[in-house]
């Protein structure tokens, strides 16, 4: 590495042991400075994930006259390859690599494709809303490269991430696991967090022009933090480039071992996907409510995000200092479904009493709540993880959590409309036709959800993990 680019990694890491929470999770094996440099993978993810869901979903519909409902389908596009992370991850664990390699392929792979899927974005996007020379191109070739462009991303932040945390796992120590988690969700927000800043203060004045800049901007950012990131990570060892034997299993043979296990997969896994979707419902109506309901300004409805990441960030701190310390995983992710229960009833009874603050303090226990059940969930799919399987483990939690994630939200934003829409339509329900009627039922049908992953979760708790060979 150059000179500057180890000044780089000095400022990195001491910024790190002063500020950072799970600074504490390096170790002799794996110090400060190769962590902070591998967890860097993460902020591309939350950049790209910033740009797709965030500033480029306002600028299409707002600043380019993109219908809403073409915006929604190619956001909702990087959401296909959400159920292929646990492939992604059994294809990590057991490639043959003539350079001794399994993970970093994979994760080269994954930045090529963001850095491609980048790379033509703007271009698509502008010939997509008939910006291009003299509406010289048809708007379904800016359909077709706009929706090849949102694939491309998608595909790669799910193999970046799914590949990175697989490395991650390999790296650390057992003991260590928890902070290392902590410490690469840290990442992943700030990174969500400092982007979005950054993407609003670029385009604030608004021209196609820098719309290019800025895409193409995250594009190069991507490929040079992931390389960082990978430098020198994964130590190589050359009987991997040996042929594939007959006897290798297959992903199906994989996977039967995997759910077969003994450790209840199947209910893990059902248990991560309820809860996610109790989390994430609402992520599309906080804003709308509080603005409609509660008549507060954008800037303060703006000012959620920020307090749903501030109360994630420090749920997944104390959830890192507590596991750490030896506490059941599956127990720390049920206090944090047992948190989410006080927080929606704050958030549903912010609407008659007319609170900001009770509203505002609801939002931050739903992002603390979440910050518990992420973390705990997380940590047991890792500490679970069988020999050799680490990847296809964290591929499955990936899948599940994204694409419960995804569904929940589409579903949150569709249930809250037909709500609305029959109280206001039945007569007999006329009493109760107020804007809050639809935000309700969601947030009440969350809390539901969150009582049956709490149910599905008590089995799992205390449960030791059976190892079985790989």
């Amino acid at each position: 590495m150059s000179t500057i680019g180890r000044k780089l990694m000095q400022v990195w890491t001491g910024i790190g042991t002063r500020y950072l929470p799970f600074a504490d999770a390096a170790t002799p094996e794996l110090p400060l400075s190769r962590l902070l440099r591998l967890s860097l993978f993460q902020i591309t993810v939350g950049m790209a994930v910033t740009l797709l869901v965030g500033t480029l979903n306002r600028v299409m519909i707002v600043e380019l006259g993109v219908p809403a409902s073409i915006v929604a389908v190619m956001v909702a596009l990087p959401l296909l390859f959400a159920p292929f992370r646990a492939l992604i991850g059994f294809k990590s664990d057991n490639h043959q690599s003539a350079l001794g390699w399994r993970r970093v392929p994979y994760i080269w792979k994954g930045t090529l494709l963001q850095f491609g899927g980048f790379a033509m974005m703007p271009f698509a996007l502008l010939v997509l809303s008939g910006g291009g020379e003299s509406g010289a191109l048809p708007t379904w070739v800016g359909q077709l490269g706009a929706a090849v462009a949102f694939l491309l991303v998608g595909a790669g932040m799910h193999t970046v991430q799914t590949v990175g945390l697989a490395l991650a796992t390999d790296l650390a120590e057992p003991e260590a696991r928890p902070k290392v988690v902590g410490l690469m969700y840290v990442m992943l927000l700030l990174g969500t967090i400092v982007s979005a800043f950054f993407f609003g203060w670029l385009l604030a004045d608004f021209t196609p022009a820098k719309l290019i800049q800025v895409i193409q901007g995250a594009a190069l950012t991507t490929m040079i933090l992931n390389v960082l990131a990978l430098w020198k990570q994964e130590s190589r060892h050359p009987r991997r480039g040996a042929q594939r034997h007959d006897d290798d299993p297959s992903f199906v043979e994989a996977w039967r071992h995997f759910v077969g296990n003994g450790n209840q997969v199947v209910r893990r896994l059902l248990t991560i996907g309820l809860g996610t979707a109790a989390f994430t419902m609402e992520d599309v109506l906080l804003e709308p409510y509080g603005g409609q309901v509660l008549g507060l300004t954008v800037g303060d409805t703006t000012k959620l995000t920020a307090t749903l990441a501030l109360g994630g960030l420090f749920g997944f701190g104390l959830a890192s200092k507590v596991l750490s310390r030896g506490m059941d995983p599956f127990r720390m992710a049920c206090w944090g479904a047992l948190v989410g229960i006080p927080a929606f009833i704050f958030v549903i009874i912010a609407a008659p009493m007319n609170s900001p603050f009770v509203f505002a303090a609801g939002v931050a226990l739903i992002g603390f709540g979440g910050g518990l059940f992420g973390h705990g969930t997380l940590t047991a799919t890792m500490n679970l993880a069988p020999p050799n399987q680490a990847g296809l483990a964290l591929g499955a939690w990936g899948a599940v959590q994204a694409t419960a994630a995804g569904l929940a939200m589409a579903l949150g934003g569709i249930l809250r409309d037909l709500v609305q829409a029959f109280v206001t339509w039945h007569p007999w329900t006329h009493w109760i036709s107020i804007p809050a009627t639809g935000y309700v039922f969601v947030y009440l049908l969350e809390l539901v959800i969150l009582l049956a992953a709490i149910a599905a979760m008590v089995p799992l708790i205390g449960r030791q993990a059976r190892r079985v060979p790989a």
